[in-house]
């Protein structure tokens, strides 16, 4: 007989007295008071323990809760309430110790069969049941494919009921497209389960399909898409693909699963034994939520997650939704923030996971995400977002620290996922952050569009390095800022391999509105289009910065507006190929009124950009060879503009190998020009002592 709850609470509150540490382990049971012999079993006993502890009044030292290295399976989040909180004197850690620590919402799938000479199958009687459904599976921990068609490549939208893509306003809602005859079948198994994924020019609309019509070739959907199907402003039809088909199960790696009798398929991979090898889909929705109430001042606060290890998260777009919002916003996390100050998560691991991995949301404070590595998740990496200007102040969400992490492979199933985004959200400083091998932008800061009130000012993004993204979606960038976002800073950036699929794929991208930025000291390089641009944008300054080796161009601006877009002064400007500035940088006479209804008080604005003290070099031109937007250098400098720059070769070290360290003698220097250390970009060695 096992002895009575509150004999353990109170050999447990007795224990406390002279220490503050609890324990958890694997093999442990809930009924344990928690020592280091005796262990619990689960983090919500832990938590519990505390709250207990709690009760004999205030904590007055620091407590630690220990997880043994173990697996420790998850079904559902764990949530900590402002009941959970410790103090700034005594803050309360869960960690793990030397052996690794895995918090897993995954289950393993067993009881394989051979279902014929190329597929396997296994039964799930809750999926059958509708408790369970995913889209993702792992085997021997590497995601595999669900089954798709085409197996390389897209299909093409062939058409639009509502007109030809052109003419279709891209920004209508729609229901169905016409397809190529044979693209789409009516027969295939499980229709309703079919999903068709079509990928416009910044998002990818997921959409089950209700019904074929083979006889028209038209397709409808079970809700509409918030695009047109069209492909980045052009004639073509967008792309897409059509996955979990059944008669598309066939090549090795992929999976099918039938969600109406529960039976998963597999084509294994050359030599996969399936008897053996670890199959695991997600089952638990996310793993940790700091729930605190931001509307009654009741917050989480004082807690750290030290080395811990979280993986596998389960997620299904709800009925209606398409995931149509920019940055996959719409996509939750497995680990969720409200109403937290003063938290932490240090060094842990996020890996396989169906969701976001962090979303800091309303009324977070003073929060750190510091030395973490996030690899392969299903959407971006971390979210941050907070009550507007129309908003109770409480819900203002700012000051929270993200540096030293490591993210790759991000938006692997929703590649307009961001890598950090920054949405309604002020003060944060996002730092020392290596972010690679994402479908679309690293970073994104501001969430309002044009020139309207934002809350989002004050952001830092600094020493980051960004690398090898994009190549799926376009109109992305390493950096990308929206809106009006007075003190935010961009600075000392590395970033460098940008594609997009037509256009886009800049480096640091100012859209719609981007206004009174700070933009020094980054170097940009090898990029699909310019390494900087402008779509417009008020009084940004630019300066010292390197843009380097741009493909199709360097610098872009594409609107030209009735005041001062950018001051770009003192940068230097490397290029091979590709136009030197591109789209619209003239400077075109603007007449404006200072009260538009009467019109009267007019003014005049004719230099809308100020360009200086800036060094261009083309190794294979002569400056006779190169046009300024289609001026010569002399009309150019005519018109006001680089009428102190040079066009001299910069010396680099070895700018074909990425190394942009210039030479002592270099005419860079005669016009201001600092040197950038790129050794301070990205993760630093985190751990005592590190600043």
């Amino acid at each position: 007989m096992k002895p009575s709850f509150v004999f353990l609470s109170f050999l447990l509150l007795a224990s406390c007295a002279a220490a503050t540490d609890f324990h958890i382990a694997p093999t442990g049971d809930d009924a344990n008071p928690g020592t280091q012999v005796r262990p619990f079993a689960t983090l919500e006993r832990g938590r519990d323990a505390i709250r207990e502890l709690k009760k004999s009044g205030p904590l007055r030292e620091p407590v630690t809760v220990r997880l043994q290295g173990g697996n420790y399976p998850l079904s559902r989040e764990v949530v900590f309430g402002p009941e959970d909180s410790g103090t700034a004197a005594s803050p309360i850690t869960y960690t793990a110790g030397a052996e690794p620590v895995v918090l897993d919402g995954g289950r393993r799938i067993t009881g394989w069969k051979q279902h014929n000479d190329k597929l396997w199958v296994a039964n799930l009687p809750e999926v059958a049941s509708g408790q369970w459904r995913f889209r993702q599976l792992f085997v021997k921990g590497q995601q595999r494919v669900r089954a798709r068609t085409p197996n390389e490549g897209y299909l093409r939208v062939a058409g639009c009921p509502e007109g030809t893509p052109k003419t279709v306003n891209y920004h209508k809602d729609c229901q169905s497209f016409e397809f190529k005859p044979g693209d789409i079948r009516a027969d295939w198994t499980n229709l309703n389960d079919v999903e068709v994924i079509v990928f416009h020019f910044w998002t990818d609309s997921h959409l089950p399909i209700k019904s074929v019509d083979t006889k028209s070739n038209l397709v409808t959907f079970a809700h509409k898409a918030g695009k047109v199907f069209t492909d980045d402003f052009s004639e073509d039809g967008a792309r897409y693909i059509v996955e979990n088909v059944f008669e598309g199960l066939d090549a090795p790696g992929e999976w099918y699963l039938n969600r109406r009798i529960g039976q998963l398929f597999y084509f294994p991979m050359p030599g996969e034994e399936l008897v053996t090898a670890e199959v695991v889909a997600p089952f638990a929705a996310a793993h940790l939520s700091l729930e605190g109430n931001p509307a009654e001042q009741r917050y989480v606060e004082h807690l750290r997650f030290r080395n811990l290890s979280f993986t596998y998260s389960a997620f299904e777009l709800p009925p209606g939704n398409s995931n149509d919002r920019q940055g996959s916003a719409s996509v939750p996390a497995a680990i969720k923030l409200r109403g937290a100050r003063s938290c932490a998560f240090e060094q842990c691991r996020l890996s396989n996971l169906g969701t976001f991995a962090f979303d800091v949301m309303a009324g977070c404070v003073d929060n750190e995400f510091v030395g973490n590595e996030i690899a392969n998740v299903a959407a971006g990496g971390i979210r941050v977002n907070g009550g507007t200007e129309r908003n109770p102040p409480w819900e203002r969400t700012r000051n929270n620290r993200i540096t030293d992490n490591r993210l790759r492979h991000y938006g692997q199933d929703f590649p307009s996922a961001v890598g950090v985004l920054l949405m309604n959200t002020e003060g944060n400083t996002v730092a020392h952050n290596e972010i690679s091998h994402g479908g679309y932008t690293g970073v994104s800061v501001g969430w309002v569009w044009g020139y309207q009130r934002s809350v989002s000012q004050n952001n830092r993004i600094e020493f980051n390095h960004i690398h090898h993204i994009g190549g799926v979606l376009s109109d992305m960038g390493g950096i990308y800022t929206l809106g009006v976002s007075p003190g935010t800073v961009i600075r000392n950036n590395h970033i460098h391999d940008v594609d997009a699929n037509h256009y886009g794929g800049w480096g640091i991208y100012h859209d719609e509105g981007s206004t009174h930025l700070l933009v020094e000291n980054n170097v940009v390089h090898h990029t699909k289009f310019a390494p900087f641009n402008i779509h417009f944008a008020k009084e940004v300054t630019v300066r010292n910065n390197i843009f380097a080796l741009g493909k199709l161009e360097q610098v872009s601006r594409s609107r030209n507006e009735p005041h001062k877009s950018v001051f770009f002064e003192n940068n230097i400007i490397y290029w091979r190929e590709g136009e030197l500035f591109s789209k619209n940088w003239k400077d075109a006479p603007y007449t404006f009124y200072f009260h538009p209804k009467d019109k009267s008080g007019t003014a005049t604005v004719t230099n809308t950009f100020d360009c200086d003290w800036n060094l261009y070099f083309n190794p294979g031109r002569k400056l006779e060879e190169i046009k300024f937007n289609g001026a010569t250098w002399a009309d150019w400098q005519r018109r006001g503009k680089d009428v102190h720059s040079q066009y001299a070769d910069p010396l680099f070290t070895d700018p074909d190998r990425g190394d942009f360290t210039l030479r002592p003698e270099s005419p860079a220097f005669a016009l201001g020009f600092q040197a950038i250390d790129l050794r301070q970009a990205g993760p630093r060695k985190y751990g005592p002592g590190a600043q």
